[in-house]
């Protein structure tokens, strides 16, 4: 195997790290099961312990008590727990959650390489653990031998398992109501955004990764793409995260390549994507990696607004976004009511920083660059 491959299979392995959400198998009162709830669930109650759930590993899960102590083993997890202003309940996180402010006040759980430290996650003493499907069932049963408490999530492949994930994690950490009112948060932005772009043409569109490899169908990314109003080209292609050759991405020829702050300078003129229509006519979009590759609600909000706004600027601006306060205040309702909560006020950053403030060129901490610079540098993204 060539050095090529290894870097690819190193890079693939990597960035399926960065981007795993989740979605629970299901979520329990004390004794019977109930069925995960879909986008549009409505009713919220604070959590009756204790509880028991079934997580993806078909482990049965118990918490007697409210967890105070909560480490979280991927950024996405992190992402929600702040969303739902739960973040004082949050002592450990992945140094890729830093971006959250605050966040580099908590126990770095991260391995020397890449994953989690068994050890510094044990030491954090957490009540509970949420780990996204990026942590290995290997990490999450070695957590369990050293009598951790641990919550394994299945991975995320669209918004109503981004939405289940956050409800299952308000449950689990007695915040539900708040879980409830980020999904009408969500949901209230994707309907706008739908409607914005629902008869406006779509043009047929690129997301290129580091090392050749390209997001194709049934991703939650994906759906930010099609959501915001383009064509994902890759998803003719195939699902999940695979290789484009050179050939087949100049066969596609898409016309807008999604360039993120952490591939910014590596695409757009770069063969073969300087050949295809996109890269002749210097057309792509900016999106922050921190979001697109999330499986969380601010990373849907966000990415989807930010994505329509560049890509249909006559059709959606700021003063269409709705803010967390609109949907809370019953300003804006979703269709089939829902759920509503967040620190944002009047109109959606371009880009966002955990404090709400703009900066299109914020740096992103995905896990693919940190990665990249053990596996060679030679491919490092260059950050703003």
């Amino acid at each position: 195997m060539d050095m090529n491959v290894h870097l690819r299979t190193g890079i693939m392995l990597l960035f399926l790290i960065a981007i795993a959400g989740a979605a629970p198998m299901g979520v329990a009162g004390e004794t019977a099961e109930t069925s995960a709830p879909t986008l549009n669930e409505t009713t919220a109650s604070d959590t009756e312990y204790p509880i028991t759930v079934t997580d993806a590993t078909g482990t049965e899960v118990t918490l007697e008590e409210r967890p105070e102590r909560v480490t979280t083993t991927n950024p996405s997890a992190a992402q929600v727990m702040w969303e739902l202003e739960a973040e004082d309940q949050v002592v450990g996180l992945t140094q890729f959650a830093h971006y959250l402010e605050g966040a580099e006040t908590r126990e770095n759980v991260s391995a020397t390489e890449q994953g989690v430290s068994i050890e510094r996650v044990v030491g954090t003493n957490p009540d509970l653990v949420l780990a996204p499907n990026a942590t290995s069932t290997e990490a999450v049963e070695a957590l369990r031998e050293a009598d951790v408490t641990v919550y394994h999530f299945s991975e995320a492949t669209d918004f109503d398992d981004v939405a289940e994930k956050t409800l299952t994690i308000g449950q689990l950490t007695d915040n539900e109501a708040a879980a409830v009112e980020t999904n009408q948060w969500v949901t209230a932005n994707v309907e706008v955004i739908e409607d914005a772009t629902a008869d406006a043409e779509h043009p047929r569109l690129l997301y290129p990764l580091l090392g050749g490899f390209a997001v194709g169908d049934e991703t939650f990314i994906h759906e930010i793409i099609v959501t915001g109003g383009a064509e994902n080209v890759a998803a003719e292609e195939f699902s999940g995260y695979e290789v484009l050759s050179d050939e087949t991405v100049l066969e596609l020829d898409p016309e807008v390549l999604l360039i993120t702050d952490q591939t910014d300078g590596q695409i757009m003129n770069n063969e073969p994507y300087s050949l295809t229509s996109a890269g002749e006519a210097n057309e792509s979009v900016m999106l922050e990696v921190n979001y697109i590759n999330q499986a969380a609600p601010r990373s849907i909000v966000y990415s989807t607004r930010n994505l329509t706004a560049q890509l249909h600027p006559d059709r959606y601006d700021e003063s269409d976004f709705v803010s967390r306060e609109a949907t809370a205040d019953g300003e804006y309702t979703v269709a089939d009511d829902e759920e509503s909560d967040d620190h944002s006020t009047d109109a959606a950053p371009t880009e966002t920083d955990d404090n709400g403030e703009t900066d299109v060129s914020a740096p992103g901490f995905g896990i693919v660059v940190t990665a990249l610079a053990v596996l060679g540098g030679g491919l490092l993204a260059r950050r703003r």
